[in-house]
C-alpha cells in the first residue's frame, strides 16, 4: 500500500479530496510503465479538482494530481528510441504530464503511477526532477503559449506582449520566459501587492485586470503585440480587440469563464490569430521542444524565487487557496514527504 489524494464524487453529495495511506495497485488504471513518483505540482485544474469542482474529474473514484515526475521502475522490453518515442527504461528519470492523468487515468499525487510509454518525457539534461515539477503542466503552457508567439514571426522587439493572469502559475512562467527571450512584458493583474513581485519575473509594466474583465467595443486602440491569456471570457475579447495589426494572441485558460463575446472584426480588419493552446494531447515532437527549450530557457534562479514546496499532506490546502486567488507561481508537491 501507498500514499496518494483521492478524489470521491458521491452520486448524491459533492465531490471531496483525502490523502489516503491505504491505496494500492489495483487503482493505478491502465499502463506498461511503472513509476515511483518523487514530484508532482499544483496546477488551476488541481484546484479546481481537489476542492470538488466539476469538470475535471469525472470518474467516482480517482487519484488526482495531473503532472509527476519520477523514476521508472518498471518498462516494456526492449526498449528502443527513446527520444523519439518516449519510452524509458528502468531507472530513467521521466516527466509526464497531459494525456487524462488525474482526470480521467489516475494521476501524480501519487506515491506510484502506472501510464503508457509514449507518454513519457526524458528529464532533460540540466533539469532537476524537483524544477521539472516546479514548470509542471503551468509552466509547459507558457513554454507552448511562446513558441506560438514565435512561431509567428514577429521579432521581439516588434512591441509590447501582454500576459493576462499573470501572479498565476502559467503567467508568472510566461513573463520570464518572454522576458528572458527579449520581449517587453506588460502584466495583468488585480492585486496591487504583486506588482513588484511582476517586475522581479521581467515585467516592465503591470496594469490592472480590471481594464480588461469588463465588456468592451470590439475594435479598441492597437497596442499589444502579442498577448498570452489565461482568463478567457471579457478579458480575451478585450485583448483581440487591442491587439495590433497582424498580432497573435495565444488563449491557454478559461479563469475568469469559457465564454468569449467578441466579434469577426479583429481577424477582418487587423489579421489577428488567435491560438489554441491544448497542452494535454500536445503531440510528442513538440513536447519533447517545448520541454528541451524550457530546461534552456528558463532562468533557473527565478524558477526557484517564484516556487513553494509542501508534502503530499499540504497539497489539499494549497488546492484551496488557489481557487480563494491566494497563491502566486508555483507550488511544488515532493511527494515522498
Amino acid at each position: 500500500m501507498f500514499r496518494a489524494i483521492v478524489v470521491t464524487r458521491p452520486t448524491d453529495s459533492p465531490a471531496s479530496a483525502e490523502l489516503r495511506t491505504d491505496v494500492t495497485d489495483a487503482s493505478l488504471g491502465e499502463g506498461d510503465v511503472a513509476i515511483d513518483v518523487e514530484y508532482s505540482s499544483i496546477n488551476f485544474k488541481d484546484g479546481l479538482a481537489l476542492t470538488g469542482r466539476p469538470g475535471v474529474i469525472k470518474a467516482e473514484r480517482m487519484i488526482a494530481g495531473i503532472d509527476l515526475v519520477g523514476v521508472v521502475t518498471a518498462a516494456p522490453e526492449p526498449v528502443e528510441g527513446r527520444a523519439s518515442t518516449g519510452s524509458a527504461s528502468v531507472g530513467d528519470r521521466v516527466i509526464v504530464n497531459g494525456f487524462g492523468i488525474g482526470e480521467n487515468h489516475p494521476g501524480g499525487l501519487s506515491e506510484r503511477a502506472r501510464v503508457k510509454a509514449e507518454w513519457l518525457v526524458p528529464l532533460p539534461d540540466g533539469l532537476s526532477p524537483a524544477r521539472a515539477a516546479a514548470i509542471g503542466t503551468a509552466g509547459f503552457t507558457a513554454m507552448l503559449s511562446v513558441l506560438a508567439i514565435e512561431k509567428s514571426s514577429r521579432p521581439a522587439d516588434g512591441g509590447e506582449v501582454l500576459v493576462t493572469g499573470a501572479s498565476g502559475g502559467v503567467g508568472s512562467i510566461a513573463i520570464a520566459l518572454l522576458s528572458r527571450l527579449g520581449y517587453r512584458v506588460t502584466a495583468s493583474t488585480g492585486r496591487e501587492s504583486e506588482h513588484g513581485y511582476l517586475r522581479s519575473l521581467g515585467a516592465t509594466d503591470v496594469i490592472d485586470r480590471a481594464t480588461l474583465s469588463e465588456p468592451g467595443k470590439p475594435l479598441q486602440s492597437q497596442r499589444w503585440a502579442a498577448a498570452i491569456d489565461s482568463v478567457g471570457s471579457h478579458t480575451l475579447a478585450n485583448v483581440l480587440a487591442q491587439t495590433n495589426y497582424g498580432g497573435v494572441v495565444a488563449s491557454c485558460g478559461l479563469a475568469q469563464g469559457g465564454d468569449l463575446p467578441t466579434t469577426v472584426m479583429p481577424f477582418i480588419l487587423r489579421g489577428v490569430s488567435l491560438v489554441g493552446i491544448n497542452s494535454v494531447y500536445c503531440p510528442l515532437p513538440l513536447r519533447l521542444e517545448a520541454w528541451q527549450r524550457l530546461a534552456e530557457d528558463l532562468d533557473p534562479d527565478l524558477l526557484d524565487s517564484l516556487t513553494t514546496s509542501v508534502g503530499l499532506d499540504g497539497a489539499i490546502g494549497v488546492a484551496e487557496r488557489i481557487m480563494a486567488g491566494e497563491v502566486r507561481g508555483r507550488t511544488v508537491v515532493d511527494v515522498r514527504n
